[in-house]
């Protein structure tokens, strides 16, 4: 099979859902031929195929972007919305909150959002405070949106197809670390369920629950631990809310020890949800306790160095995998 890079995925993801449904359509800043197919070039090529009418350049206002999103899918469209930086959602809170996420509930189901909301972030590329925070819990945080995110290309791909059919809201996490990896392409019509998590990597000693970039990591520290005889289990939540609970589980009653780890500042996390859950589920099964590695509880340094120190480091992961499993 070919090789794509994750841009590559997404693009063809949005190319191929364009083509089956003249109601899918992009918005945002930058996303047209004239601006250059988006400042990712996720959107490359789509305005020369399918015309300025449904690839449309915006004005710099989130805002704008998500209330005509939210319109247009209330018209019947499916419109895939760009906001370039995932910081700058907070400029739009009110649009996804309490307009996409809450419409079908106060129409009594009649009325759905069918949205798919793309953004950007990272932790690692000098972009500072205000361009690479994960926010992922804030959304995790609503009822009535899905939170995604992918980790290689193949569930880029896969993912996105799926947001842009499901009728509910979703915010699409990209990791600007994440673009230029590689991994098969598995071809048109490939879609990944919304909601179900994937096993990295199997293992009977340690599970090692996360999601997007920080999956690599994961699988760094397993394939290091392997040489010690520590078998790590690597789950890919891929879908954050509602994420894979039955799939969670199951790993966590196999090997009696969990971590989750995520870039996303550690307190009031993602992880700190799934491990609560993993107590009050799994708590006979049990080892030790669930332990949590996230991002340092300070807005991402721009300095580099800082930057670095800033993230979840690997060799504490693997120490804390060692000191579960009795082998400090």
């Amino acid at each position: 099979m070919a090789q794509i890079t994750m841009t590559q995925a997404l693009n063809r993801a949005l190319d191929e859902a364009m083509a089956e449904d003249p109601g899918v359509i992009l918005l945002g800043e930058d996303v047209s031929a004239k601006q250059g197919g988006g400042v990712f070039k996720v959107s490359a090529g789509l305005t020369e195929k399918y015309g300025e009418h449904r690839v449309r350049a915006t004005p710099i206002s989130e805002t704008a972007i998500v209330g005509a999103a939210i319109g247009a899918a209330l018209a019947g469209m499916r419109p895939v919305a760009e906001i370039m930086l995932m910081n700058f959602v907070g400029v739009c809170m009110d649009q996804i909150v309490n307009h996409a996420a809450k419409l079908r509930f106060m129409s009594g189901g009649q009325t759905h959002v069918p949205i798919v909301i793309r953004t950007t972030t990272g932790v690692g590329v000098g972009f500072g405070g205000q361009h690479s925070d994960m926010l992922e819990a804030w959304f995790a945080h609503v009822a009535g949106i899905k939170v995604v995110t992918p980790s290689n290309p193949a569930d880029a791909r896969g993912l996105l197809r799926a947001a842009i059919d499901c009728n509910d809201p979703v915010i699409f996490i990209e990791n600007i670390l994440c673009y230029g990896l590689k991994s098969e392409d598995p071809g048109p019509g490939y879609r990944v369920p919304l909601g179900k998590a994937a096993i990295a990597r199997e293992g009977t000693d340690v599970s090692l629950i996360t999601y997007g970039r920080t999956v690599l990591d994961a699988l760094d520290v397993a394939r290091e631990l392997e040489g010690e005889g520590i078998s790590v289990e690597v789950i890919d939540l891929r879908t954050i809310a509602p994420y894979d609970e039955e799939t969670v589980l199951a790993s966590v009653r196999k090997t009696g020890r969990a971590i989750t780890l995520h870039e996303a500042v550690r307190p009031f996390g993602t992880g700190a949800e799934i491990a609560a859950t993993i107590h009050e589920k799994c708590w006979g099964s049990l080892k030790g306790p669930v332990l949590r590695f996230g991002g340092t509880f300070s807005p991402v340094p721009f300095a580099s160095v800082l930057e670095q120190a800033w993230l979840p480091k690997k060799a504490d992961i693997a120490g804390a995998a060692r000191a579960l499993v009795g082998r400090h």
